[in-house]
């Protein structure tokens, strides 16, 4: 077992004193500047495989880490999901702390449509973080929320998307943009790409397949 800490506040070195005896025995450091952690050759982590988990229609999630290969035992602390060849399917990508490689996951599932969604706000902030999205796709709920932040300083793409499956149109599509505007727009295709502007009913296309 061991246990890894930073403490506040710096002095003017930005040097931190343990606040007691470091047990090396049972693998506890201190690392008195955070910022040098890179040069340590340290693992947070404790070399634990990194886990990916494919959610089953809502209903359970199942562990495909082995099938992917994402079970790396690199100290993953950023991961970002974007569509890096523009086939409506994201990619993963993981950043790994210490100088840990660079790792790009690509999405070889089989192909299905997706409808993809930025937004444009009005009343809300300008790029509609914070909005709400409930799609309804042949009879199913999708529901996504637009928060780019992802993890460790990363930053997912400003926009949401659906996977849509087999079908090829979304029946109603909701909006409940920041400053509390329901947006509803009905029969939008699939496998494109498109701009909704706060209190607009027709979106702009922006990329289609």
């Amino acid at each position: 077992m061991w246990q890894a800490a930073v403490a506040q506040p710096l002095n003017r070195s930005a040097i931190v004193p343990p606040p007691g005896e470091v047990d090396d025995s049972v693998g506890e450091f201190w690392l008195g500047n955070p910022w040098l952690f890179h040069d340590s050759k340290k693992n947070l982590s404790a070399y634990e495989r990194n886990r990916l988990f494919l959610n089953h229609r809502g209903e359970r999630f199942l562990d495909v880490s082995h099938l992917t290969g994402a079970d790396s035992d690199g100290d993953g602390r950023s991961t970002a999901v974007a569509d890096l060849n523009g086939d409506g399917m994201p990619e993963v990508l993981v950043r790994q702390v210490g100088g840990g490689s660079f790792l790009l996951y690509e999405n070889q599932f089989p192909r299905k449509h997706y409808l993809r969604v930025s937004l444009r706000g009005t009343r809300s902030n300008s790029l509609g973080v914070g909005a709400r999205l409930v799609a309804e796709v042949a009879g199913q709920r999708l529901v996504r929320e637009l928060y780019p932040a992802s993890t460790f300083l990363s930053q997912n793409p400003n926009h949401v998307s659906f996977g849509l499956g087999d079908a090829t149109v979304v029946d109603r599509l909701v909006i409940r943009w920041p400053s509390g505007l329901e947006q509803p727009l009905t029969n939008i295709a699939a496998d494109q790409h498109i701009e909704v502007t706060e209190g607009e009913n027709e979106p702009r296309q922006l990329v289609a397949r």
